[in-house]
């Protein structure tokens, strides 16, 4: 294993420096590859851009593409090809494409072969480039025709960079034959780029590293996204790469009730997962805990899968908490997010960057239905909530999750079992009385400290929310359809209907 501090080429990609522990090792040849569409011109333009930026001379040998279709894709991410980097369109000579000479022994795929490799080095000589990215092998792989000679022109390729002082990117589109590894072996370093495509929703895009010699690297795959501007890498989120010192202090929610009910509050620095049927207040519950710390003069950040942002405003201002205002005033970051579109590593980068540069103690996700709706499979969605839970946690952020159960009354059905990752859970319950529907909560855990076991009636109002004695003459509340026990009256009064 080398040592980290060898001199790296930096590829000019947003998180892909940090997946490669700081860029590509130079005077080395690596491949990029992957399907058609999965954006390896676009990394490869990126590369000889951030050289360009230092001064280095760059190549850009194309096989495949011309020089017109090159200058107008970087335009369209608005990549400004200067003057340092030349772009040589490689074709055959004139004579290989005459029809006569195509039917001669003199024109072979041998001669058409070296030829093509002569010019390649024709063309480094000339211009001598500490960068050089060649596009594509697929096209040297049809005119090498056996996996033997594709090898023994892959080698001769990196003798000669190697020699030559260049750090060399090559392109692969594996259309020709992707189950030719033959390239994996011989590279210094390999990048696979994939594209999937979900049954609904835009495509999504990941990469990882498959080799690379003598150096570290961030394993797995990682969500990337092509942006004006180029393409964006989301490094897979590893908690135990974060930690904080921080004081665990107490967060409280302004309801005397439900903070009793909590044992006190909750411990900055931990996770509450609010669960229950739809519309029970999960969501009202958490911006309750939002409010308070912003009344204490705290930041939080609220991430919606699920309502549109200008109703949640108008119904939270109807029952006392004003987001938008908070939201204007600069005392909250409010985001929607639409799950068809964004990725799970997009996610996870979106809340670090808010919780890095908005210096949030509370981060609200609502919901967890939502966010699994971006998943591609629920076991994915277990190690990603856990991991970003223990980021969050690491950062003293206090986290609050809500997950909407199916069903309304009786039996619940949970879409996905993330109880155990949160350190604290509580229920919220419909349940019948007196002929009509109300609302319970409990406190089903807390890893933190005590709480009181006890259920409670609760009411959403326009005065805000208000809970009330332990319905200690109820069985089967949590059931929602309770038996009276006792005798005297617990319930909270409502008001009449019209």
């Amino acid at each position: 294993m080398t040592k980290g501090s060898e001199e790296k080429a930096r590829t000019g990609v947003a998180g892909l420096d940090e997946i490669l522990s700081g860029g590509l090792t130079r005077l080395h040849v690596f491949l990029l590859e992957g399907a058609p569409g999965t954006g390896k011109t676009t990394i490869a333009l990126q590369f000889l851009l951030e050289g360009a930026a230092l001064g280095e001379r760059c190549l850009y040998i194309t096989l495949s593409e011309t020089e017109e279709e090159l200058r107008s894709s970087a335009a369209s991410h608005e990549l400004e090809l200067n003057d340092s980097i030349e772009i040589f369109e490689l074709v055959p000579p004139e004579s290989l494409l005459d029809a006569d000479q195509q039917q001669s022994l003199l024109y072979s795929s041998d001669l058409e072969l070296g030829e093509t490799t002569k010019m390649i080095f024709e063309a480094f000589e000339r211009l001598k480039p500490a960068r050089v990215v060649i596009d594509s092998l697929s096209e040297i792989r049809l005119l090498a025709q056996s996996s033997l000679r594709y090898r023994r022109q892959i080698l001769a390729l990196k003798h000669f960079f190697a020699k030559s002082g260049a750090t060399v990117l090559l392109l692969d589109d594996m259309t020709s034959d992707t189950m030719d590894k033959t390239v994996h072996s011989v590279v210094h370093g390999v990048v696979h780029l994939e594209q999937l495509a979900p049954d609904y929703g835009s495509e999504r895009r990941r990469l990882r590293i498959v080799k690379y010699r003598g150096q570290s690297f961030r394993g797995g795959y990682h969500d990337f996204i092509i942006n004006t501007g180029g393409v964006v890498v989301f490094p897979r989120l590893r908690a135990i790469e974060h930690r904080t010192d921080f004081h665990r202090s107490t967060l409280g929610s302004g309801v005397a009730e439900l903070d009793g009910l909590l044992g006190g509050g909750i411990e900055q620095g931990s996770s509450t997962l609010l669960i229950g049927p739809a519309g029970t207040g999960k969501t009202f519950f958490a911006l309750q805990f939002v409010d308070a710390l912003v009344k204490r003069g705290g930041r939080a950040v609220v991430f919606v899968f699920d309502e549109e942002l200008s109703l949640l405003f108008d119904r939270t201002k109807a029952l006392g908490i004003d987001l938008e205002k908070m939201r204007d005033q600069g005392l909250i970051h409010i985001e929607q997010l639409d799950a068809a579109e964004v990725s799970p590593g997009e996610f996870a980068q979106r809340v670090r960057d808010r919780v890095s540069d908005f210096d949030a103690k509370i981060v609200v996700v609502d919901s967890i239905n939502g966010y699994q709706a971006a998943m591609p499979e629920e076991n994915a969605l277990i190690l990603h909530m856990h991991e970003l839970l223990q980021y969050l946690n690491r950062q003293g952020a206090t986290t609050f999750l809500t997950v909407a159960q199916h069903g309304l009354v009786g039996d619940m059905k949970t879409p996905v079992d993330v109880t155990y990752l949160a350190d604290t859970v509580v229920l919220l319950r419909y349940f019948e009385a007196l002929g009509k529907i109300r609302r319970a909560v409990s406190v089903i855990k807390k890893r933190t400290g005590k709480h009181e076991d006890t259920i409670r009636e609760f009411t959403i109002s326009e005065c805000g929310l208000t809970l009330g004695a332990p319905l200690s003459e109820f069985q089967g509340v949590l059931r929602g359809v309770p038996s009276y026990m006792g005798k005297g009256e617990e319930l909270l009064s409502q008001p009449e209907d019209d």
